[in-house]
């Protein structure tokens, strides 16, 4: 009896190791779990040439580098040159990065590697797509990268017209990622060909004798009726971001022809006025 218990035991034993070998093995084997790339798309948007959009998509490759990757739709066929440049798409600015133009096909991709995808992501920039190097005055499409991405987040003041010009609209102010801010004004009775200066002003219309102008803004177009303004600073270099803007004391005058209190055709209080 006491050889067979021990032979029993025995046994117990080997399947015991037998069995955490062969558990062991199979968790070696296990493949594991592969980790999706990081990728972020923005929207390109029309320019100088109706009826074409696209995507820019960065991904973060396993090397470290970034492709990106433009898809233009409603695109001529040819070459169309595209860039990467430092600020927001209203305001323009220098190249960072020279991309691989559009194609034939509408696509282009382009490995980058001095900058990282965290730095991307939140870089403070845009891109645009040219109709040719011989014409790269003409913007097929472009849009904001990064921090320039507009939010949800956004305000309108309304604009009221003043004496009888007529002129009436409103101020849209936006968001960014970044807290800047795109402010859009959009006016109606203007007229077309005709271009109208816009200022921010400290105080409100009832103001006597009028506030003073701390942001000068981007003229009103009399054709499209709007104004584009990126905000990062007051005149004075004043860093001021948009949640300022909802408390802020201050109005927004649209006039004539020159920055004067007799040219004054449209105006509203904004922020805590």
């Amino acid at each position: 009896m006491t050889k067979i218990n021990k032979l029993i035991a025995s046994l117990t034993i080997l399947l015991s190791v037998t069995m955490l070998v062969s558990i062991s093995g199979c968790q070696k084997d296990e493949e594991p779990t592969p980790v999706p790339p990081k990728t972020t798309s923005y929207n390109l948007m029309a320019e100088d040439v109706l009826g074409i959009s696209g995507r820019a998509t960065f991904t973060e490759t396993n090397s470290g580098a970034v492709t990106i990757d433009i898809l233009l739709t409603g695109a001529a066929s040819g070459t169309h040159p595209a860039e990467l440049c430092v600020n927001s798409a209203v305001e323009g600015g220098s190249v960072i990065i020279t991309l691989n133009p559009v194609d034939a096909t509408g696509k282009s991709s382009t490995v980058e590697t001095t900058m990282t995808y965290a730095q991307l992501i939140v870089y403070d920039g845009f891109i645009h797509v040219l109709k040719s190097s011989t014409e790269p005055d003409v913007i097929l499409a472009q849009g904001d990268i990064g921090g320039n991405v507009i939010t949800a987040t956004s305000k309108t003041f309304e604009l009221d017209t003043l004496g009888s010009f007529g002129v009436s609209g409103s101020a849209l102010f936006e968001k960014r990622v970044n807290g800047n801010t795109l402010l859009t004004i959009t006016i109606s009775g203007a007229i077309a060909g005709e271009m109208y200066p816009a200022t921010i002003n400290l105080g409100s219309i009832e103001t006597v004798g009028g506030g003073p102008v701390v942001m000068t803004l981007n003229d009103v177009d009399g054709t499209s009726g709007k104004s584009y303004t990126n905000i990062r600073k007051l005149d004075s270099g004043i860093v001021i971001i948009y949640d300022n803007w909802l408390v802020y004391d201050g109005y927004i005058n649209i006039y004539q022809d020159s920055v004067s209190l007799n040219n004054i055709i449209c105006h509203g209080n904004i922020g805590s006025n």
